[in-house]
Formats: structure tokens, C-alpha cells, sequence
């Protein structure tokens, strides 16, 4: 045991990157995934509905850490060793997914109808009505939510620590075991998720905001 020094302090810092590496790669993936399955939601087959539903199912519905864990030892079990923040990249992209795609899912089908009847009247196809009519009007909407959802997936990266991934949570892990001082440790890693997640909170509070004001006029 020893003490707390300004070195254990850069070194959970430092490990702020990782925090908004792995965030950063599941949301852009999870944008990616999300708006397939928000498109394939709202589709016209019942086939391609049905296998979305049964993805939001399965992702929703079950602990992130538990994704978590089948992809990362789940891989190693069949002979495919996986790197720790690859593994926790695919998890978390999927599980960003399904949330995305179930909220974008709702901002697609809370588009007036009359917009999408007025794109078939002029004769535009599927892929030029979502395009040009219904997914420009569905993604203001879905703006508050997407960055609500964004402090919640930056704070589900803490459960990256558990398969040995060093972002922010595991960097106070190490630092309390060498320290043993874990409401200095730990007090620092929650004021750092703060400094992070509270400004995207208050920008999703706003557009909220606006967005009520924007309907009521």
C-alpha cells in the first residue's frame, strides 16, 4: 500500500481516451446498426420485421454484461481469442443496436402519414421517400433521445473493466488496489464520468426542450 500521487492521478486520466475511444466506436456503429434495424422495422416485409423485433428482443432484454461476457470468453471457448476492446466493441455496438434502432424506430413512425401519403403521390420509391421525406424529419426527433441514450452508453463502458479492458473504471481498480484509498480513487473516476456525462445530459435536456416548444407552436 502506498499513497495516492499525482502519477496514479494522470494515469486514470490517461485512461479517459479509452473511455471515449470505446464510446465513440460503439456509437458509430451502433448508428450504423441501429438504423438498419430501424429501417427494417418499419419495412414493408413482415420477415425483415420480425428478425428486428427478435434483435431488440434479445439485446434489450438481457444484461449488458452478460453480452459482454459471450462475445469476450464465448469466442475463446470455440478457439477464437479475442482482444479485449474488440470484444468490448462488438458488445457494446450490438447492445447500442437495438436501443438505437427501437428509438429511431419510434421517431420514423412519428412522422405525420401524410407526408409519406404525399411522397407516393408524387410517385418517389421506398428508398427516395425514407431518404428524402421520412428520415430527415425522423432524425430531429430523434436527435434529444440519441444523445440521451450516448451518457448512458458512455457510462455502460465502465462494464468493459470486467473482461480486463483498461478504460476509466479499470484504471481506478488498479490505482485503488496499489493505493488501497478507494473513496479518493473512486471519488475521482465518478467526478470524471460526471465531467463527461453531465454536459451531454443538460444538451439532451434542451433539445427536449426545444422540441416541446417547437410542437406546441
Amino acid at each position: 500500500m502506498r499513497e495516492f500521487s499525482s502519477a496514479d492521478l494522470m494515469f486514470i486520466v490517461s485512461a479517459v481516451r479509452w473511455t471515449l475511444i470505446l464510446s465513440g466506436i460503439a456509437f458509430l456503429g451502433g448508428a450504423l446498426g441501429g438504423l438498419a434495424v430501424a429501417l427494417a422495422r418499419t419495412a414493408q416485409g413482415r420477415l425483415r420485421r420480425r428478425i428486428a423485433a427478435g434483435f431488440i428482443q434479445v439485446f434489450q432484454g438481457t444484461p449488458l454484461l452478460m453480452q459482454l461476457f459471450l462475445v469476450y470468453f464465448g469466442l475463446a471457448v470455440v478457439g477464437l481469442p479475442i482482444d479485449p476492446l474488440l470484444a468490448a466493441a462488438v458488445a457494446l455496438t450490438l447492445h447500442a443496436s437495438a436501443y438505437l434502432g427501437e428509438i429511431w424506430r419510434g421517431a420514423i413512425e412519428a412522422v405525420p402519414p401524410g407526408q409519406t401519403e404525399a411522397a407516393t403521390a408524387l410517385s418517389l420509391s421506398y428508398k427516395d421517400r425514407m431518404r428524402h421525406v421520412v428520415l430527415p424529419q425522423a432524425m430531429r426527433l430523434a436527435t434529444a433521445p440519441t444523445v440521451g441514450f450516448l451518457v448512458q452508453l458512455i457510462k455502460g463502458t465502465s462494464l468493459a473493466s470486467i473482461i480486463g479492458f483498461t478504460e476509466l473504471t479499470r484504471a481506478g481498480q488498479i490505482i485503488n488496489n496499489a493505493t488501497f484509498k478507494p473513496f479518493l480513487v473512486f471519488g475521482t473516476v465518478a467526478a470524471l464520468y460526471f465531467v463527461l456525462c453531465w454536459p451531454l445530459s443538460l444538451l439532451a435536456r434542451r433539445m427536449e426542450a426545444r422540441m416541446r416548444l417547437a410542437v406546441t407552436r
